[in-house]
């Protein structure tokens, strides 16, 4: 005679068989994304390190090592092209924006969130769709103000254009997240004895310093890849940036360096990676937090 498994254990076990498939759903989508994600990085770091002769010949699996890797295509990027000094134009220009960023769009986006004067809120709408702008459209008006200046072929000619596409959006940013910030904080600074400068750099500042962090992220982020401006209004090898020079100098006609193109592309984005990764917690703050305003 069959014995009856009792509802309760039938229950039990189907809702385990749920979520075991559902855990293996999970990792298998999981693992393909991380497949997805990983795939162009690995193909980098596999082309970096081939020998001509293993890359070229069309019998060999790209996506294997079959001669042993060489650190030669490395060197030969670092010693007969000017890729440190790129890295170091783009890392100059990156603080410089970074700086003026953070001090235009912290007192402007303050102002803007605290203050209630007629029409502060569209002020700041109006802010964020300037951002908005393509950077084609900029592109006639900027270039005829970088001429005038005499700033062609120098650096000075970026850290110019580019606040102009930072400081939009990080004031936008910062506003909702200041928004945030509970009013009571800075009324009871004020009722301590800090004047409203000190209450600001006491109590605002700290408290906002994930969307300060999310502002440098993303103005030094947009400085080591933007391309159009970079190309323009630099000429000269030795005053170009990562990602001008990367194109200009390691291509030839219809030459391409492919082991150079994959480490010179492969370097930036370990350091840019390395820097979202140890400032995750606190970008992901910043955008969250000035989401909600």
């Amino acid at each position: 005679m069959a014995v009856l498994a009792h509802p309760r254990v039938a229950h039990s076990r189907a809702y385990q068989l749920r979520k075991l498939r559902g855990s293996i759903l999970f990792w298998a989508a999981l693992a393909l994304f991380i497949i997805f994600a990983s795939f162009p990085v690995y193909w980098m770091f596999v082309t970096t390190f081939k020998e001509v002769n293993d890359l070229y010949n069309l019998q060999n699996n790209p996506l294997l090592f079959h001669l042993p890797p060489t650190l030669d295509q490395v060197q030969y990027l670092f010693e007969r092209t000017n890729f440190a000094t790129w890295v170091e134009n783009t890392g100059e220009v990156g603080l410089a924006v970074v700086l003026i960023t953070v001090v235009v769009c912290v007192p402007a986006a303050y102002v803007l969130a605290r203050s209630s004067f007629p029409g502060s809120s569209t002020l700041g709408i109006g802010i964020f769709l300037t951002y908005l702008v393509p950077p084609t459209l900029l592109f006639l008006p900027l270039s005829r103000i970088v001429t005038k200046l005499h700033l062609k072929d120098s650096l000075w000619s970026l850290i110019l254009v580019y606040p102009s596409f930072t400081i939009p959006f990080a004031t936008w940013l910062l506003m909702g997240f200041f928004k945030t910030i509970p009013q009571e904080l800075e009324d009871a600074a004020l009722v301590d004895g800090c004047s409203r400068l000190k209450s600001i750099y006491r109590i605002v500042l700290p408290v906002s310093l994930p969307g300060i962090l999310t502002v440098v992220i993303f103005a030094f982020s947009l400085c080591v890849n933007e391309f159009i401006y970079a190309f323009t209004f630099i000429s000269s090898s030795e005053h170009r940036t990562v990602s001008a020079g990367i194109p200009n100098d390691l291509i030839r006609g219809d030459v391409f360096f492919w082991q150079s193109l994959m480490a010179a592309t492969l370097i930036p984005s370990i350091l840019l990676a390395l820097l979202y990764n140890c400032f995750l917690d606190r970008f992901i703050a910043g955008f969250t937090g000035g989401a909600f305003r």
